[in-house]
């Protein structure tokens, strides 16, 4: 196997993700309207499934440490070691998150470990993209994005990605075995209506 250069690996981390390989957060809601700004992430699966693809398991690994702030949350930092074997060394490349509401330090390691991986690319391109707005509903005492958005969020991805002559890698996460490849009112709305993926503004 031919040994890769560094900027050969960082280009094949950076490669857009597909869609089934994002999750979609609400950034902020219009309770009243019931509408919000959602915003695409990569999963941690799709993160170390693509470094295990790009790097090989066996050349990469990642380390956590607690950092602790006086009187803020505590939060967690995270590191990602790549070996690289032209120059026979590791690199390790560090960000942090604080921790969540909801399982407070699983969440920051979580978070953290997403962060340090944009350091190498990885999932950078989703910095570029507008957020979405989406139908939302009231589950318990916090609202979440409607189940029937997907479909929505996923082609307002593709929309961006096509702007910038961008092509996405196959999906490799743990919701590319959750969710279906075509979505059945994804290929009802296009072959009705070939501009349906575009995003609206709200």
């Amino acid at each position: 196997m031919q040994e890769r250069s560094p900027r050969e690996i960082q280009k094949d981390l950076a490669q857009p993700f597909a869609p089934e390989d994002l999750e979609w957060r609400l950034q902020n809601t219009i309770e009243e309207k019931m509408r919000g700004l959602a915003v695409p992430y990569v999963t941690n699966r799709a993160i170390q499934n693509r470094l295990d693809e790009v790097c090989g398991p066996e050349n990469w690994y990642n380390d956590f440490k607690p950092w602790h702030t006086a009187g803020k949350k505590e939060a967690q930092l995270c590191g990602i070691a790549i070996y690289f074997s032209a120059r026979k060394e590791w690199i390790t490349k560090w960000d942090g998150a604080e921790d969540s509401d909801i399982e407070p330090v699983k969440g920051g390691l979580s978070d953290s470990m997403k962060r340090a991986a944009v350091q190498w690319g990885i999932g950078r391109i989703l910095y570029s993209m507008d957020a979405v707005w989406v139908d939302i509903e009231k589950r318990g005492k916090s609202y979440v994005i409607k189940d029937g958005e997907r479909s929505k969020l996923d082609n307002a991805y593709m929309t961006a990605l096509k702007k910038l002559n961008l092509t996405p890698a196959g999906a490799s996460g743990i919701q590319s075995l959750l969710t279906p490849k075509v979505l059945p009112e994804q290929n009802a709305s296009v072959a009705e209506n070939p501009s349906a993926g575009t995003p609206r503004n709200g």
